[in-house]
């Protein structure tokens, strides 16, 4: 058996070079990905850099710690507060009187510049000191006043250590993503490829079962085939993964997708994944090919075409069908049970490829109806039709990767470009100035005669969301809250903005306690509380950035960071430009937010995912093409003999590539449109402005590529044979 396998690998390599090529692709990326995600678990040690030379550093409390029921008993949850509070006055002296104490530089204080802190606390006290003195003695004296840092602990009394710990999460979302995406889409291309060697290997089996050979020997061939091709591709893989996981790292770091000394190490456990899950892929891609072939007679397989034209298989239907229906299940369910989730990056790039493998796989019902519907002229548009109607799996088997990549690039970029889209309209939309000013540390104007100016500021607050939860909301914190509320058109369900005082509070639906006139129990942004606030004003959720609102008394370090004016011409322009920041006409702000949005590195991370899908199509498209045309030199020379030209036979081949790329591309944009749909009702069922965006040039470019790489692939082969 082990003869035979190696001499078929060897007598058939060009029929093998496109599944060993996406395999080892596949398992290559993979352990990249490994690489980085392991990367983003143990990052490496960095020295401290604001206290170096303190052995040791007392912070002010970071953390919200609340006793909250868990089961029969109590546990708590805690939660970092926007910025370290300040060191108690009386610890400061203590430790002074001790021994010597090192202050921190003016404006070092982590968010100081941020859009959630101040550049110093209100109180003008230092929110963490460097101490020179044995650790032990100085947790005897601090006691649970204040937190004791040591050695590399030191770190988090840096500037900005959560904006690394965030852009680690958000990296880890990315690879784990893309990892995901390549594993999806190199089982889709491997196992139609396989599929497809399989239908064109008809005779080849029929031969071999001529021979005496068995239907359980048929299939152990192709298992040993995909075992040996596994096997070599995965360890391909393997060395491409070592060799790209430094130069992944570069690039992240260079598009700001991750800190400067992001770097990735030499763990052996992402070499071991991406190995094994590529042999696994490689057979299971085999498995359903490998059934098919053994089902076929010494007889029948003779008789029939070297393309089948059959029916869709049974297994494939009802597989299809079942995630077709599952994918539309879990998009209905939660466009009804949580909208706001669809909004959600991880959402919109993992929910459609249920869709998108069910579509798939049922490709062959479509491409029939489709070729028929097409009216085109001359006999080579007819045997273009024709063709591409009867050899259903050929078409189906390059109309399927091109379905898939543009029904990723319409789902991730049209999911992302809408979600960006629908909040510039929201941002215009919730508000009645005619200015706006966005800064960071933005200072106090003064209202100049005849114009109405409100300032407000990010903060946060901590509500318990039952006995089992506490939840943190972003929030807003008003100067004025009379100018805010006569400047504001947000999405009121109930109560009225121009009662909401020192006292109070407006809250969006997401609250437990979301009535007008009830108590919320809060605790503010430096973790002082509780405190009970009454709601006087119900927000639809909108996009995710609709209340809660509190006042500057309930909002502790918050420091202005958009304000909003009305009137006064001249003179507020020039008001406004004293505070600092830069002055935009609200819908120049509204149009800058929506720029904001859409960042180039989150638009880098798209692409990423995007392009995993395109090359996967390159290849899946090349093999295929080439395969195919390359076993219809008969059927080409009695075109010749029926005096057919070459240019009319190339024009066949390169139209039914041609045809076969504009089914896939008209599938995926179907699947497309139903993803969107559902999220413009979902973002209805928010309240929030319905601005779908189709990326039309994205979309174009990926089909562009996709009808490129068809007709060459069918054109070269195909002028081969015709010489």
């Amino acid at each position: 058996m082990l003869t035979v396998v190696l001499s078929g690998l060897r007598a058939r390599w060009a029929s093998f070079v496109g599944g060993f090529v996406a395999l080892a692709l596949g398992v290559g990326l993979l352990a990249t990905m490994g690489l980085g995600l392991s990367a983003t678990f143990d990052p490496p040690e960095r020295s401290p850099q604001r206290f170096a030379s303190s052995p040791v550093v007392v912070q002010g409390q970071d953390r919200l710690t609340l006793d909250v029921r868990r089961g029969p008993g109590t546990g708590s949850v805690t939660h970092r507060l926007d910025r370290p509070q300040p060191v108690d006055r009386e610890l400061l002296r203590e430790l002074r009187a001790r021994w010597t104490v090192t202050l921190p530089k003016p404006g070092s204080e982590p968010g100081a510049g941020s859009e959630s802190g101040s550049a110093s606390p209100a109180s003008g006290r230092p929110d963490a000191v460097g101490v020179d003195a044995p650790a032990a003695e100085v947790r005897a004296l601090v006691g649970d006043r204040a937190r004791v840092l040591t050695g590399g602990e030191r770190r988090q009394a840096d500037p900005g250590p959560e904006r690394d710990a965030d852009a680690l999460v958000g990296l880890n979302a990315l690879l784990g993503t893309s990892g995901g995406v390549t594993a999806f889409v190199s089982v889709f291309v491997v196992a139609s490829t396989f599929a497809f060697a399989v239908a064109l290997r008809r005779r080849e089996f029929g031969l071999l079962r001529t021979a005496g050979a068995t239907p359980g020997q048929i299939r152990r061939l192709l298992l040993a085939e995909a075992t040996a091709l596994g096997v070599l591709a995965s360890g391909a893989g393997c060395a491409l993964g070592a060799l790209g996981a430094p130069l992944l790292a570069r690039t992240l770091v260079d598009g700001g997708l991750a800190p400067e000394w992001f770097t990735v190490g030499e763990p052996v456990w992402p070499f071991h994944v991406a190995f094994w899950t590529g042999l696994t892929v490689a057979v299971a891609g085999a498995v359903a090919a490998s059934r098919r072939a053994g089902r076929i007679g010494p007889t029948a397989a003779l008789r029939e075409s070297d393309v089948d034209a059959g029916a869709l298989p049974l297994g494939r239907a009802l597989l299809g069908t079942g995630l077709l229906l599952s994918g539309l299940g879990l998009l209905a369910w939660t466009c009804v049970t949580d909208p706001s989730a669809l909004l959600k990056r991880k959402t919109y790039t993992t929910h459609p490829m249920l869709l998108i493998t069910g579509v798939a796989l049922l490709s062959p019902l479509f491409v029939r109806p489709v070729a028929r519907l097409l009216r085109l002229r001359g006999a080579v548009g007819t045997l273009v039709r024709e063709n591409s109607a009867a050899s259903v799996r050929r078409t189906a088997a390059v109309a399927a990767p091109v379905l898939v990549t543009v029904a990723l690039a319409g789902t991730l970029f049209g999911s992302a470009t809408s979600i960006t889209r629908t909040k510039g309209v929201e941002a215009r939309e919730q508000t009645a100035a005619e200015y706006v000013v966005a800064g960071a540390n933005l200072r106090p104007v003064a209202a100049p005669p005849g114009s109405v100016v409100s300032a407000t500021g990010a903060t946060s607050v901590f509500v318990r969301d039952g006995a089992e939860a506490v939840v943190r909301y972003g929030a807003r914190a008003v100067d004025a809250p009379a100018a805010f509320a006569e400047l504001a058109r947000l999405p009121l369900v109930a109560g009225d903005l121009r009662d909401l005082d020192d006292r109070s509070i407006v809250v969006n639906e997401e609250f437990e306690r979301r009535r007008v006139g009830e108590s919320v129990e809060v605790w503010r942004a430096d973790g002082s509380g509780p405190v009970r606030l009454r709601v006087v004003a119900v927000l639809a959720p909108g996009t995710g950035d609709n209340g809660p609102y509190v006042t500057r008394a309930n909002a502790p370090g918050s420091a202005p960071d958009r304000i909003e004016a009305r009137g006064g011409g001249a003179a507020t322009v020039r008001a406004l430009e004293a505070g600092g920041g830069t002055v935009r006409t609200a819908d120049g702000w509204a149009d800058a937010e929506h720029r904001a949005g859409d960042s180039p590195q989150k638009r880098l991370g798209m692409l990423l995912v995007l392009g995993i899908a395109l090359v996967y199509t390159v290849i899946g498209l090349a093999n295929t093409l080439l395969m195919a045309t390359s076993v219809r030199g008969g059927e080409l020379s009695s075109l010749r003999l029926a005096g057919a030209t070459r240019a009319q036979i190339l024009r066949v081949v390169t139209g039914e590539a041609t045809l076969a790329v504009a089914i896939g591309t008209v599938l995926g944009l179907a699947v497309t449109a139903l993803v969107l749909g559902t999220l413009g009702v979902g973002l209805a069922a928010l309240s929030a402005p319905v601005a779908l965006a189709l990326p039309w040039a994205t979309v174009g470019a990926a089909a562009g590529v996709c009808a490129t790489v068809a007709v060459a692939a069918s054109a070269l082969p195909a002028w081969r044979l015709t010489r």
